[in-house]
């Protein structure tokens, strides 16, 4: 893979390019998790399909429509703040700004590996530098850097606060950006705040007032294994792969299970294999869904909510059963962690977050699979290239 450094220019705060309303608004008790207090990066690969290489003005577009966007979007160009006790986050909406950075890079698209897929070679000098990534009070809730490349392809990354949306609010804002960039006059989807739909039903008065709960302290968790001795890989499932992994079930669940369910199965069986847990350890997978799917009925999150709106549940077995079983019992087992994602499990989880008791981060061992359920809506591609 290539080395290369990108030449960047002086980082921009970029407001609303019009009025917008100044006021707090309350985040959800999902976006108030400490888990969630970070930042993450999305990056979209764009090849140039115009002769000669993209014209010249397209960052002057993407900023311009990055401060039109913010009209819509203008919590995201205001600054998180605690409130007393420090449990509970609320925007500030300032209007004080994203960061906007203008980049190029002497580098060529098919050099950063084809297909492209993680880990991408030199991605930080593809995307801003946000400083400590955990420390999320009172900075900029989203960060653009638009790198041009040397064949005249343009790399996009978007650094966003967790606790204002999730990876689906994250792409919606994004695709909102780009949308206006290619001259859309609105939004294909309006965004939504509705925080309140997933807080919890639990009066202010009736929660704890320290910042951690007793629950949690005595709560013990299965020790991850070492990172640094873990080797990045991504691996590319097609109907080949697909159709061999339904081959190793019986008729009946081959028929049944989905794309999604024979993946986690598979890829958790050999994660525990590699690993070589002892064989009476317990091992788990966890399942984050997205409430904005199906499952999630009573209230329904309307279309336009970007924020946080995943929640987990986990498949467990021991380590023997897992991998002398059969790939069967393991698809069966992630079919029924799904299943207990329902509207009750969801006011559950939201009830424990208000009271800090919420055990996800403790029975998480570094297995994790992600369904979505449903996707931000809008499907068009951007008209000024082709997104690889």
């Amino acid at each position: 893979m290539a080395t290369f450094a990108a030449h960047r220019g002086k980082a921009e705060l970029v407001v609303p390019a019009r009025a917008t309303a100044r006021e707090v608004r309350p985040l959800s008790d999902i976006d108030s998790s400490p888990g969630l207090r970070s930042y993450m990066t999305l990056i979209e690969f764009f090849g140039c399909r115009v002769p000669g290489g993209a014209p010249k003005q397209v960052a002057r577009s993407l900023k311009a429509a990055l401060a039109e966007a913010l009209v819509y979007y203008y919590p995201v160009a205001g600054r998180l703040r605690e409130l007393p006790g420090g449990r509970k986050l609320v925007v500030d909406c300032t209007s004080e700004g994203a960061v906007f950075v203008e980049a190029r890079a002497d580098v060529r698209l098919e050099e950063l590996g084809m297909p492209l897929v993680p880990p991408f070679p030199c991605v930080d000098e593809l995307t801003c530098d946000v400083g400590n990534v955990t420390t999320v009070i009172d900075k900029p809730l989203l960060y653009l850097q638009m790198t041009q490349l040397r064949c005249g392809g343009v790399v996009v990354a978007m650094t966003t606060c967790h606790s204002v949306a999730d990876g689906f609010g994250m792409v919606q804002i994004l695709r909102c950006i780009l949308d206006l960039a290619r001259g859309q006059p609105v939004p294909a989807v309006f965004p939504l705040w509705e925080r309140h739909l997933l807080a919890s039903s639990i009066p202010a008065a009736m929660l704890p007032k320290d910042e951690a709960s007793p629950t949690l302290r005595t709560l013990t968790s299965m020790p991850p294994p070492i990172i640094d001795e873990l080797v990045t890989k991504s691996f590319l499932f097609g109907p080949t792969e697909i159709a061999a992994l339904r081959r190793g079930l019986p008729g009946r669940l081959a028929r049944s299970s989905t794309v999604f369910e024979l993946i986690t199965a598979a890829v958790w069986r050999c994660r525990v294999a590699a690993l070589e847990y002892a064989p009476d350890k317990r091992v788990r997978v966890t399942l984050a869904k997205n409430a904005r799917g199906s499952w999630k009925r009573e209230p329904r999150l309307p279309p336009g909510f970007y924020g946080n709106a995943v929640i987990g549940t986990t498949a467990e077995a021991s380590a023997d059963e897992l991998c002398r079983g059969s790939l069967a019992r393991a698809v069966e087992l992630v079919h029924e962690a799904k299943m207990k994602l329902t509207d009750k499990r969801l006011r559950e989880v939201l009830d424990l977050l208000a009271r800090n008791e919420y055990a996800g981060a403790n029975l998480f061992d570094g297995g994790f699979a992600f369904e979505g359920g449903a996707g931000p809506p809008g499907e068009e591609r951007v008209r000024r290239g082709e997104p690889v």
